[in-house]
């Protein structure tokens, strides 16, 4: 059987996560690592025994010529370097989400679709294997047809947070709701709806966002609707990212750490505490606890493999991963001016620019890219 081989194209600690669940798989190889640091390739190499280690992606492609080129890259460095790993004619595997905005990632999906390529980003959770779980109970009709679905973050600056977290939560609602028809959403920022002066440079470089607080709506196909929560917390909390799966005869909660099974649509605390059915994780076959991957990545790469074979989509791919920007893209257009938007948009350019420059203002001044230091400038803008 085909062994694909494997190129790493920034070695950080999001390259390292990719990087177990590749070195741990029988089926992929790690044969080359490129970083602009030297030091950081040479670590990593050292962690999986590649002794082909690059600071120029060019060379790297030339010279090793991999099947699949993980980009575990920031947000603002997707386009271009998808764009020139495609002109190898290589598969990819991004960092979510795909790009910063609609106009970036049409042309990379069209640029593979060129290629004759494919291209997965990097929603692990979608496929992991408390998602396998909540996937099986769906189809083997636990909960009866699914209602409503919901969605929560971690309690970033809600534009960020929808950026960053949010890709993961909506990639995941969308796995069950399907295709997203229409998007109405509240944005608020220090209280009061959004104003162009409230549209910010991104920290961790994901573009251009706004809203302290979010709150959406969205409709799905077979009359599906379901709600996003993206609040700014005054601490992180971790536990907020969530889904719940609402059916008519039953309820599933997810997380990346478990999965639960409430076997009436609705609850009301009676004292009995106890009726959250806790459900048995899937792991991927052959994983192996010990390996040093996390069952998600494991199952994200198995994911890999299993498509590359069948020459399908990964069920994380490009396709679906535009879709959730085009949901993103749309939470910041209704926000700033008040609409339901429909989906797909006509116009890919980022609705918060269009914004700004219809109030006659320029692009957003630089930012702190730390978050901590964002905040900070932030919350002195706000006068706090």
């Amino acid at each position: 059987m085909i062994k694909y081989r494997i190129a790493i194209l920034g070695c950080g600690s999001r390259g390292t996560s990719a990087g177990q669940a590749y070195h741990a798989h029988p089926r992929t190889e790690i044969v080359a690592l490129c970083d602009l640091s030297k030091e950081r390739a040479d670590k990593m190499g050292e962690m999986f025994s590649v002794s082909s280690r690059f600071t120029d992606l060019d060379n790297m492609m030339a010279q090793t010529k991999p099947d699949i080129v993980a980009i575990p890259t920031g947000t603002e460095y997707h386009y271009e370097l998808c764009m020139r790993v495609l002109e190898y004619g290589a598969n990819i595997d991004v960092e979510k989400p795909i790009c910063i905005d609609l106009m970036q990632a049409d042309k990379v999906i069209a640029k593979a679709k060129e290629k004759g390529v494919k291209i997965a980003v990097h929603h692990q959770g979608r496929v992991g294997c408390y998602m396998q779980a909540t996937a099986k109970a769906v189809k083997d009709g636990l909960i009866g047809d699914i209602r409503y679905i919901y969605g929560s973050g971690k309690g970033y600056y809600a534009g960020l947070g929808l950026m960053n977290i949010g890709t993961h939560s909506i990639n995941n609602i969308i796995k069950f709701g399907a295709h997203c028809r229409s998007v109405a959403a509240i944005g608020l920022t220090d209280g009061h709806c959004i104003t162009p002066d409230d549209v910010l440079q991104s920290p961790l470089g994901m573009g251009t966002i706004a809203c302290e607080r979010i709150t959406a709506a969205f409709q799905f196909d077979n009359s599906v609707t379901g709600n996003l929560l993206q609040h700014r917390f005054k601490r992180m909390d971790t536990a907020g990212y969530m889904m719940e799966l609402y059916g008519d005869e039953g309820r599933i909660a997810w997380k990346n750490s478990g999965a639960w099974h409430l076997p009436q649509p609705h609850f009301l605390p009676d004292g009995t505490h106890d009726k959250w059915q806790p459900l048995v994780p899937m792991y991927a076959e052959g994983y192996d606890p010990k390996c040093g991957a996390s069952e998600d990545e494991y199952w994200y790469v198995d994911e890999y493999v299993r498509a590359l074979d069948e020459g399908r989509e990964h069920e994380c791919s490009g396709s679906e991963a535009l879709h959730v920007l085009e949901i993103m893209m749309g939470i910041f257009e209704s926000s700033a001016y008040g609409v339901r938007v429909d989906l797909p948009q006509e116009r890919r350019d980022h609705p918060l620019l269009r914004w700004r420059t219809e109030a006659g203002l320029g692009a957003p001044e630089p930012k702190p890219r730390d978050y901590g230091a964002w905040l900070t400038v932030e919350d002195r803008r706000l006068g706090r």
